[in-house]
């Protein structure tokens, strides 16, 4: 019947929605940055991978 409400009220939910969004964003990042690097300074995703040619698996 009003349709102004119903788009606000839509508004507000895509509002509230980013800003739970961006929360949970900046959360990650605290805990990314708190984690730091591994113990070796090397970024413990990547630690293990060796860039070029795999060696060939033994049968």
């Amino acid at each position: 019947m009003f349709p102004g409400r119903t788009k606000r009220q839509k508004e507000q939910q895509r509002n509230e929605h980013k800003k739970e969004k961006e929360a949970r964003k900046e959360e990650r990042k605290k805990e990314k940055e708190a984690r730091g690097p591994g113990t070796d300074g090397v970024d413990p995703d990547i630690a293990h991978i060796v860039p070029g040619p795999q060696p060939k698996l033994e049968e």
